[in-house]
């Protein structure tokens, strides 16, 4: 079975936007054409409580899109974005949400950040999507949405770590493309076995 994991398509990553993607927005009807075809539904919302450890303004004297090192590893701190229940965390008003059997939110704990659907930026802390594929019998996963450079990125390297085949549509995602990211990505991606289409 397939399903289509939809990757944080919400309005601070959209075009006006506290972090927003440069034509964020320009994918989300060919995302929700996408979601027609697939067994499954699953959205991803970044859902971060306020004075999030990753925004730079909890940091003094860093400016958002510095890196630091965390804990768990390096971090880039980002404007405040997707603070739960704001605006800025909605998802985009276009996107066919109604059509998800699930929604994912990540980034809630507020010392760690999560880019990826499947654990937080640890690589060890799960979210529970994994468990909730396999008890589906979902073994093919397509990946849409933003950022391809992070979010995306993250997403579809683990899940081809955990044993899903994984497509990531660059059509239907928008990069951020900080310092190189994005051919960083790309790379990453391809070396773990994720096809790009």
């Amino acid at each position: 079975m397939h399903a289509l994991i939809v990757i944080d398509i919400q309005n601070d990553f959209c075009p006006g936007g506290a972090l927003a993607v440069a034509e964020g927005d320009a994918i989300v009807p060919g995302v929700n054409a996408l979601m027609r075809e697939a067994d499954a539904v699953v959205l991803t919302q970044d859902w971060h409580p306020a004075g999030h450890s990753s925004f730079a303004s909890a940091h003094a004297g860093h400016a958002p899109m510095a890196l630091i090192e965390m804990p768990y590893g390096p971090q880039v701190l980002w404007p405040d974005h997707c603070v739960q229940g704001s605006r800025g965390a909605a998802f985009h008003p276009d996107l066919d949400a109604d059509r998800a059997e699930m929604i994912v939110r990540k980034g809630f704990r507020p010392a760690i950040d999560s880019y990826s659907a499947f654990f937080e930026n640890d690589h060890t802390t799960p979210t529970g999507l994994d468990g909730y594929l396999r008890t589906r019998g979902i073994d093919r996963l397509t990946m849409v949405g933003l950022a391809t450079d992070f979010c995306v990125h993250y997403s579809a390297v683990d899940a081809a770590r955990l044993g899903f085949a994984v497509t990531v549509r660059e059509d239907l995602c928008r990069a951020i493309d900080l310092d190189g990211s994005l051919d960083a990505a790309r790379a990453a991606m391809r070396a773990a076995g994720v096809t790009l289409a």
